[in-house]
Parts: C-alpha cells; structure tokens; sequence
C-alpha cells in the first residue's frame, strides 16, 4: 500500500459499494481501494481458491491504442499497429489472431522493465487497426505518456480507466459469468469476447492474476454497477480485496510490478523469457535487445525463483539471502500462503544457486533463517488452455 492522504486519493466506481460491503480501505496506486471485507484476507483467498471471487480492479489501466488514419482494413491495419507496439515490447504482437491476448512487458533502452502489460487483438473487421492494452495501475500514467511520446501522428490512445474493471476468479467463475455471458464460457485463457450488456458495450477476457480459472469484464459504471450488485447475490460469490489478491499472485509465482520486477530487471532475470518469442528474438529489434539477447545465450547473472521458509517466519519483502555468510540475493515478495499453510516468498539469487533444493538462509531481523530454493508456482495454475 502507499502512503497518498485519503484527501488526495481517486475511487473507483464501485467505492460505494465496497463502503457498504464494509470493506478496509487503504490507499494504493493512487486510489483507496478495499484492501479486505469482514471475511478477512485468509476466508477471502481460500474462497477465491474453492468458489469465485469478485475483485475491483478498476484503479488499472485500461486502454485502446488505434491508428490515427482509423481503423478497420483487416490484417494489413493489425499489422500496422502491432509494428509500433512491438518498438517498445518484445513480444510478437504481430501474430495475435481476433480474440488473442498475450502478456508482455514494455521496455526501456538498456532492456530493463517499465511494466509488463496485456495486449489483446480484438475481434471483427471493422476493429483491426486497434488494440486493447491493460497496463498497471501504479505505472499507467507513465506508461501512457510514453506511448503517447512514441506513436505521436500515428497512433492514438484512448483512457479507459473511468469505466469498471473487474475480476472474478475461480473455479466457479465460468458458472457464474454463463449466466450473465452466455458463450463466455467457451473462451480459453488469454482470449476474449465482446458483450453487449443492457445497451453498453463490454469485453470479456478470459484471465487474471491468481492462477485460477477466471475473468476479467471492462464496462460502463452505468451497466456494470447493476452487474457486479447482481453477481455478489449469487451465494458462489464473495468481494475479494487487494490482501488476497496479493497473497494468490504469490502461490502462483506471478510478478507484481515494482517489487519482482522494475527497470533493473530484464525479462530473462525475471523469468519471463517466455514472452519474447522466435520471430522477436531472430530480429533482435527491441529496446535493449543487445543485453537481452547476451542474457538469453549466456544465461543471466541473477534469477527470479521461488523460496521457501524451513520455519514458520515469513520472509517480507528486502529480506537478504545468505549462502554462508555471504549476500547472494534478495526477497522482493514474501508472506503466508494459505493454501499451502506455510510462509512462501520470491527473490532473486544467483543463477548458480536458483536450483530447486538449494539450502540458503533468510536474514530476518539480523538472524540467519532456514529456507530454500523451490520452483514455482507454489499452488498449480487452473487456467483453461
């Protein structure tokens, strides 16, 4: 959480109702978002792990990129587009078929990380030429401006942060969102379908950060608000706040930007080589290509992995890592999973020492912990490939 005055503080559309579900607001990325409901963060994520939880995500960023002359022109506008997203990510965007979405990370000069993001390519004729971009919340402005800088005179970027952004997530999640998306059902991860919801347009994205099976829903506060009210009635559903959210993205090995990853970072460091693919890296054509190639061949000097505590102490975040006596590494996320019932965390270590098994001890207030290297994801993804 941040330190912003509340006075300061933006809400979302859906802050009425998080006072009313008598939620613990907290500030973060600029908004006072619900950091937990009376459930408390430990009911709230093992809910989310057996039935569905309802997240506000709206403090995000979403947002449509779309070529100044227009869009519409099929694959020829698609492929315009993605050559200028593709000046600042790694990832083929080039090859997104309708419907697609695929993670990347936005890059600076030297290949290190500014956020990592979603790009989906959206369905129909007449919507070729844009892309529907989430960025993160805390970083949005920034990264705004930079595409903005970038894509001046041939690209134009439309805010839609003002609308509702929300999650639900799993196992019952493709029940419930069938009743109110017919045919939502049928999308696979990472793919995505508009909606017409009570005369407001909305997009329906198979995904989500907690390593469930899930969805996330742009739409108008106008119909949206009516839609989330309706969904916390159905007794599947509970209001899920950002506490669990954070303890979820952890036993599922996901990075959360700032802390597992920033501009120190590359993606072959943070274990996100998977997001550059062949064609990205036969051309090499991307910020900081030079170091992020040198780091694919040679291998990275540092790595991000997943640690597991020996004892019941959680490791926090800045917590330094020792192999005997000397700093090898460094914590960036750490705290208890509930659903292992145990501490877990992430760092960084040296590469020689990112072997699941390796023993390494957790500085934690000045005191050599037991812990060791393990792989990741702590709890098993359920994504519907």
């Amino acid at each position: 959480m941040d330190d912003t005055t509340t006075e300061n503080l933006k809400r979302t559309p859906l802050h009425a109702l998080h006072e009313e579900l008598g939620a613990k607001l907290l500030p973060f990325a600029g908004y006072e978002m619900p950091v937990q409901y009376p459930m408390g963060v430990k009911d709230e994520h093992l809910w989310t792990r057996t039935q569905a939880g309802l997240f506000d995500v709206s403090h995000m960023g979403p947002c449509f990129l779309s070529l100044a002359d227009g869009i519409g022109g099929g694959d020829d506008a698609h492929a315009e587009i993605a050559a200028l997203v593709e000046t600042l990510v790694p990832s083929d965007i080039a090859s997104l078929k309708e419907g697609q979405a695929r993670l990347t990370v936005l890059l600076n000069e030297e290949g290190g990380i500014l956020d990592d993001l979603i790009i989906t390519r959206p369905i129909g004729e007449d919507a070729q030429g844009s892309l529907y971009i989430v960025v993160n919340g805390a970083v949005k402005e920034a990264d705004w401006a930079l595409f903005e800088r970038s894509f001046e005179g041939k690209a134009v970027l439309t805010r839609a942060d003002d609308r509702i952004l929300f999650a639900l997530q799993g196992p019952k999640a493709a029940d419930v969102m069938s009743d109110f998306f017919p045919g939502c059902e049928e999308l696979k991860f990472m793919r995505h379908m508009p909606f017409a919801l009570n005369g407001s347009r909305c997009i329906v994205s198979r995904c989500g950060y907690t390593g469930e099976d899930g969805f996330e829903v742009l739409v108008s506060p106008e119909a949206g608000l009516p839609l989330v009210k309706e969904m916390l009635t159905d007794d599947r559903v509970k209001p899920i706040g950002l506490g669990a959210r954070d303890s979820l993205r952890l036993e599922a090995g996901l990075c959360l930007y700032g802390h597992d990853m920033d501009t120190t970072r590359d993606p072959v460091e943070a274990d996100l080589a998977w997001v550059i693919q062949k064609k990205r890296r036969e051309r090499a054509d991307f910020p900081g290509a030079e170091r992020i190639m040198k780091a694919l061949a040679a291998g990275p000097a540092e790595v991000r992995v997943g640690i597991q505590p020996l004892e019941r102490a959680p490791a926090r975040e800045g917590t330094v890592i020792e192999v005997g006596g000397e700093a090898v590494g460094i914590v960036t996320s750490g705290g208890f999973g509930p659903s292992v019932d145990a501490p877990i965390a992430m760092g960084y270590v040296r590469a020689d020492l990112a072997e699941p098994g390796t023993k390494i001890d957790l500085m934690v207030r000045g005191k050599a912990r037991p812990a060791e290297v393990c792989a990741l994801p702590f709890v098993a993804h359920n994504y519907k490939r």
